[in-house]
């Protein structure tokens, strides 16, 4: 049974007021945008993991994966329906280990406990049925969904070499898949070729001279079955981790045209028993050094030109089903909102993070379906951040993290301002940057219209709270499981915006004359 807070305690209020103030003036550049997301930038993932699937001596999954969620849950559905849409990959480490129960597939085996199997578990099923029950879940919630295809189907692994996975793969599954999936109507935006199989892999890897050619039959096979083009499915791939010779590889195979979107998997994290797992998360330098991988797969994008541009198409910070302590409290935000953040100005055009539901990582209690902090700070990403994206730039202590979109509701700009200090609260003003050809200075820019101001904290001051405040306001769910309301705090446009010690704000100002979000 949870009590319900209706405020948060005064505690915070004067923690904030006693902790040491610096004075910081952030510039805009709203001449020109640094780079483009996706409307539907944030994205999580559902999950093939039974609820026998441990690390770390505890087994966090329960009935969350994909075969065994309960979608009747008005929480679940609710918590989906808030984003108006939600994009979801449905996938995972097992998504290489089903088979559909279609066409010539006659058995349907649940995923068991098998030692010498793919990730320890044997060969599991998606029957008919059960995809007949998620798009019906997927359509009543308005699901924008990628589906994650078995890229294993008909190899065989490598008697020499321990992991690799060797000849054709064998579409006939797919495409039996495909077709049923057409014959009834439902909506896939895009299909991921593989899980993990990129580079040394994770359990099993496949060579990207192979992965390449396959591509290749999997865009050809979409393009026979999906005629017209404007409801043809994108293919996606190769969803594992960055390693820049073999995403060349591949991509020098398949040629341009085939893959439509490059993406790419961020745990920085390490493992989901790191004991340094804050340090790590409140760490500006550490958290810093991910963006070399992002720059990397941005320079792959530029030189094959993929549609779609690169994804992270899984994320969930910690392996392994994320950190016990960590995951599903307010601190996870810290890392969770300033990858994203991070991400969109590296031309990053989706983020999907592991998991919706799920482990320790999930947005939403495996039990209770009640909304952890990250839940709430995706969901104002999603409202607030627009897909265009703006350079910032201040001159001061480096745990202040800040990242400007152009407002996803004309007019202004939306900001992001992350505070990973724990005795220094900021206050900001701002300037607005003049093209550097025009040959005058930036100046300050103070509003005329309030600001709108979305602060976020712990609830009681401790970031290991799995409650998050907005404006003071604890976050939980209505009786009736809907999503409450979040509403900004309007602010004195003449005042500077205060972000507390260990918090994290959405601000969006209206009046900001930036030329890029006209």
């Amino acid at each position: 049974m949870y009590f319900k807070f209706t405020f948060c305690p005064i505690i915070l209020l004067l923690w904030a007021s006693l902790s040491f103030a610096q004075n910081v003036n952030v510039v805009i550049h709203g001449a020109a945008s640094i780079a483009k997301t996706d409307d539907n930038f944030v994205c999580v993932t559902l999950d093939w993991w039974p609820a026998e699937k441990c690390d770390y001596n505890q087994c966090p999954w329960g009935k969350a994966g994909i075969l065994n969620l309960d979608l009747r849950y008005g929480a679940l559905i609710n918590a989906i329906k808030a984003f108006n849409p939600l994009r979801i990959k449905v996938g995972g480490s097992l998504q290489d280990n089903v088979v559909y129960k279609v066409g010539e597939v006659s058995s349907c085996p649940n995923f068991m406990k098998r030692e010498d199997g793919l990730f320890g578990f044997s060969q599991g099923c998606l029957s008919m049925e059960r995809w007949d029950q998620l798009n019906r879940f997927f359509n009543h919630t308005g699901v924008k969904l990628t589906f994650g295809l078995n890229a294993l189907f008909g190899r065989n692994e490598s008697q020499t070499e321990k992991g690799l996975w060797i000849g054709d793969w064998q579409p006939q599954n797919t495409r039996d898949f495909m077709q049923y999936t057409i014959s009834k109507g439902y909506k896939v935006d895009s299909y991921e070729f593989g899980n993990q199989l990129s580079g040394s892999g994770m359990g099993a890897k496949v060579d990207a001279k192979q992965y390449g050619k396959d591509v290749i039959v999997l865009k050809n096979l979409v393009k026979e079955l999906y005629a017209h083009p404007e409801t043809q499915p994108k293919v996606l791939g190769p969803g594992g981790f960055y390693e820049e010779k073999w995403f060349n590889t591949f991509l020098e195979v398949s040629g341009q045209g085939i893959v439509d979107g490059l993406t790419h998997h961020i745990y920085n994290l390490g493992p989901g028993d790191d004991p340094n797992m804050m340090n790590k998360i409140l760490d500006p330098s550490y958290l810093n050094q991910v963006s070399q991988t992002y720059k990397g797969v941005s320079d792959v994008v530029n030189e094959f030109r993929p549609q779609l541009g690169a994804w992270v198409s899984e994320s969930g910070g910690a392996l392994n089903g994320g950190s016990k302590d960590v995951s599903r409290t307010f601190a996870d935000g810290f890392w969770y909102l300033d990858q994203m953040g991070m991400a969109s100005t590296y031309d990053q055009k989706v983020f999907c993070r592991q998991a919706l539901i799920g482990g320790n990582y999930g947005l939403l209690n495996a039990t209770t379906f009640v909304p952890n902090p990250d839940y709430y700070g995706a969901l104002l990403w999603h409202r607030l951040m627009g897909s265009t994206v703006l350079a910032v730039t201040k001159e001061s202590d480096p745990n202040l993290r800040a990242y400007a979109h152009c407002a996803k509701k004309k007019p202004g700009v939306s900001l992001i301002f992350i505070n990973l200090s724990k005795d220094r609260s900021f206050n900001i003003t701002f300037s607005n940057a003049k093209p550097e050809d025009a040959g005058k200075p930036n100046y300050e820019f103070v509003g005329k219209q309030n600001r709108e101001e979305y602060h976020l904290r712990a609830l009681t001051g401790d970031t290991k709270d799995d409650i998050v405040c907005l404006n003071d306001v604890p976050m939980v769910q209505t009786d009736s499981d809907d999503i409450p309301a979040m509403d900004p705090k309007l602010v004195d446009a003449s005042t500077p915006i205060s972000i507390a010690a260990q918090s994290i704000a959405y601000v969006t100002i209206r009046d900001f004359e930036a030329p890029a979000c006209v």
